[in-house]
């Protein structure tokens, strides 16, 4: 579906648009429990209005997960909150074991992904999360582009039978379209037609920088296509493969390590089915310990407009045989 961007739209704070979406899947649903790990504010908000069905068990991310799967197993709907480097590493064999592997019907929502708690230092980082989450069978992963779809999203997988990784960051971005498109779990956006090229991007910031860079290139005479994949599994293949077929080759953007997540996916789905040239930009080397805003923490790191347009004309230049 082809939505159309925005220039001067106010930020939006994910926190705000996910409290309120939670808040209102509880009213509908009492079988929804709010777990948390000391993150705050949610004792504020959900807390405060569902007394009976908020737990706070402190800053201890395996026992909570412990406690969503056992909650999980007696018919309740538990949504657990933690930032992402901790849902999926420093708890990663319980997400692993208890949830996934059970099969419950827990939704992680994992906030401060990627490089936006800098703030905090690099034990907060979050750039390996989708490849762990990936690689955990039957878990829907969702990555919402913009506050707007932060609430379609949520209600998606609240109906799913199984487990789900909510990727959330820290950062307030402005919509990336001025009329978000239908919420389909599984489904690719179009953001912007294109013939040339097309970037695949996933998450908040690798959006804008993607759209950025389409218009930079369309200065150029270059006609780029951009997709939003805001779910990471299950991928849009038929979408991956139909942009491998109507453009010369493709670009995936995405805040995380060029391993395990969306290039990966990209890359795993076009090797076995369509072969075209692919870059891909991400978070490479070592990331810096100076405090500094988020964008221009990812810039440091590899990700930027200019990389988004540098790649898509490095794909064009590609000789295939």
């Amino acid at each position: 579906m082809t939505t159309t961007t925005t220039a001067g739209t106010p930020a939006l704070a994910p926190r705000d648009a996910y409290r309120d979406a939670l808040l209102a899947l509880a009213a509908e649903d009492e079988r929804v429990i709010c777990l948390d790990s000391d993150t705050g504010g949610l004792g504020e908000s959900f807390g405060r209005r569902f007394p009976d069905r908020y737990i706070d068990v402190g800053i201890a991310e395996a026992n909570l997960f412990g406690v969503a799967a056992g909650l999980a197993a007696r018919g309740l709907r538990p949504y657990v909150h933690t930032m992402a480097a901790f849902a999926s590493l420093r708890a990663g064999e319980q997400l692993k074991l208890d949830i996934v592997g059970n099969r419950l019907p827990v939704r992680v929502i994992a906030t401060h992904a990627g490089l936006s708690a800098t703030h905090f230092g690099t034990t907060h980082y979050a750039l390996e999360d989708l490849a762990v989450t990936r690689a955990l069978d039957d878990l829907t992963v969702v990555v919402p582009a913009d506050a707007a779809e932060i609430a379609p999203a949520l209600r998606a997988l609240h109906r799913l039978p199984g487990p789900a990784y909510l990727r959330l960051g820290r950062s307030a971005t402005e919509p990336v379209a001025e009329r978000p498109a239908e919420f389909r779990l599984g489904g690719a956006v179009t953001l912007r037609a294109g013939t040339d090229v097309t970037v695949l991007a996933l998450g908040p910031l690798p959006v804008l920088l993607a759209l950025r860079a389409a218009g930079q290139l369309a200065g150029e005479g270059v006609s780029c296509r951009v997709l939003q994949i805001h779910t990471l599994c299950p991928l849009d293949t038929g979408a991956v493969l139909e942009a491998a077929r109507s453009t010369r080759g493709v670009v995936t953007v995405e805040e995380h390590r060029p391993a395990g997540g969306l290039g990966d996916a990209v890359a795993e789905t076009l090797g076995c089915h369509r072969p075209v040239p692919q870059v891909r930009v991400a978070v490479r080397g070592p990331v810096g310990t100076v405090v500094r805003s988020h964008e221009d923490a990812l810039a440091e790191a590899g990700l930027s407009a200019a990389a988004v347009r540098e790649a898509a004309l490095r794909v064009l230049n590609i000789q295939t045989p």
